[in-house]
């Protein structure tokens, strides 16, 4: 939200809103001009107000909701907003995906940058490069992440659009892993006849999703069938991959990534196909790719503590994520891997229990934090509880410790020199790596 705030105060509208609580985020919104009430009530909305924008986390007996509607004020969500923003430009870039869509996005926006776009970017992150979540350019560049969740990047109008992988999730809102399929075609099939659909060739799902589609499609992917695919992977002392690019099956390039994992690898190559359909240039590429780190929370290298104990923070929420993280981690030198883990949300917990035994069963050690609710409320279907003895069933070794200061108390008398420590979830579970480097 705050950074649809910013691109219209840049385009001279008159922005006003509220949150919970102040923050770094309302406190520049401040000084861009905008308006910004703390707490939400009834009187915040006004008669004067044209438009309210609001976001899928706003329940409908909210006060302001709830006066905006007595008062007749028009009202979009927040997608309807970006989708109408994203029709502004010719070039409006919508990446997709069950996993990956905050890190492909940053590559995406490096690319742009070294390729000398100016691009506007949205970003479900914190990027450095941009200094935020935002970047408002002056161009017909337009790069966001178009999330599944409610059917909201329904609302969108790219000119291309990328699904990096299509995995059960989100399983509050969609039935399965058939519906959330079909939601992705019908993204894709939002697609003007004259663009283009970047598509994960490896996936179950491509067929279907591509059938009847109008537009140009381009298929990436580690099965060498695919138009863009890589060879000769290898990995630094750090985990970062370095790889021969193929296109349509002949060796182009060679490119190094400062992402890390495989995983990054196929996110890189939908990046490259997208800028081949702009005529970006394979240097501007290649420069992109290796100055883009991980945005925050992303295999964030956050430090080391006084122990010698190497700690990382993920943003990884589900089974696949967490796979992907920790595949990453093997190839970064330590001694002993610790997850630290807090599940997101009880629905997710419930539905995908034994595929998240199954990926942290790798781990030499798991401490468990309760679950972060967000949403939801807690029916007492699922706990921790549950998923450490899932995990040590599945052959690992996990603690279910619950609140944050024993698992830093815990994790100062067991964590040793050279060990990787890896806090990992959607919550606030970062908290405690960052107090655990302060020690």
């Amino acid at each position: 939200m705050s950074g649809l705030a910013e691109i219209l105060l840049a385009e001279g509208f008159q922005v006003s809103g509220s949150d919970m609580k102040a923050s770094d985020i309302t406190d520049s919104l401040v000084k861009q001009g905008a308006s910004v009430k703390i707490g939400q009530v009834a009187e915040n909305i006004t008669d004067e107000i044209d438009l309210i924008v609001y976001t899928a986390a706003i329940s409908k007996d909210n006060p302001e909701y709830v006066t905006a509607c007595e008062k007749n004020i028009p009202m979009l969500t927040r997608a309807q907003l970006l989708g109408q923003i994203m029709s502004n430009y010719k070039y409006s870039i919508a990446i997709s995906g069950t996993h990956g869509k905050t890190t492909t996005t940053s590559m995406m926006s490096h690319v742009l940058l070294k390729g000398d776009t100016d691009p506007t970017v949205s970003i479900g992150g914190m990027l450095d490069v941009i200094g935020g979540n935002i970047r408002v350019g002056k161009s017909e560049y337009f790069v966001t992440e178009a999330c599944e969740y409610t059917n909201s990047y329904h609302a969108f109008n790219p000119y291309i659009s990328i699904i990096l992988n299509v995995d059960a999730d989100h399983l509050d809102f969609f039935s399965g892993i058939e519906e959330i399929a079909a939601s992705f075609k019908t993204f894709a099939e939002k697609l003007p006849d004259n663009g283009l659909l970047v598509i994960n060739g490896d996936m179950e799902y491509t067929d279907y999703i591509c059938s009847d589609i109008k537009c140009d499609i381009s298929t990436f992917g580690l099965n060498p069938d695919n138009m863009y695919t890589a060879k000769d992977i290898s990995f630094d002392d750090e985990g970062h991959p370095t790889y021969t690019l193929v296109i349509n099956g002949e060796a182009k390039d060679v490119i190094q990534l400062h992402s890390t994992g495989l995983h990054n690898v196929t996110n890189s190559l939908s990046v490259i196909a997208v800028a081949t359909r702009l005529g970006i240039s394979m240097e501007a590429v290649k420069a992109g790719l290796f100055d883009c780190t991980s945005a925050k929370r992303r295999f964030e290298k956050k430090g080391t503590t006084s122990a010698g104990v190497i700690i990382v923070d993920d943003y990884a929420h589900h089974p696949t994520e967490i796979s992907a993280t920790l595949a990453a981690a093997k190839n970064t030198p330590h001694n002993e891997l610790w997850c630290v883990f807090q599940p997101h949300t009880y629905t997710r917990t419930h539905a995908l229990i034994d595929d998240f035994a199954t990926a942290l069963s790798v781990c030499d050690h798991v401490l468990l934090a309760d679950i972060y609710a967000a949403r939801e409320k807690d029916t007492g279907l699922v706990s921790s509880k549950n998923l450490c003895d899932k995990i040590n069933e599945a052959g690992g070794n996990a603690i279910y410790l619950g609140d944050f200061d024993s698992i830093k108390k815990f994790a100062e008398k067991n964590c040793k020199k050279n060990d990787l420590l890896i806090t990992m979830g959607a919550g606030n579970i970062d908290i405690i790596g960052t107090d655990l480097i302060k020690k």
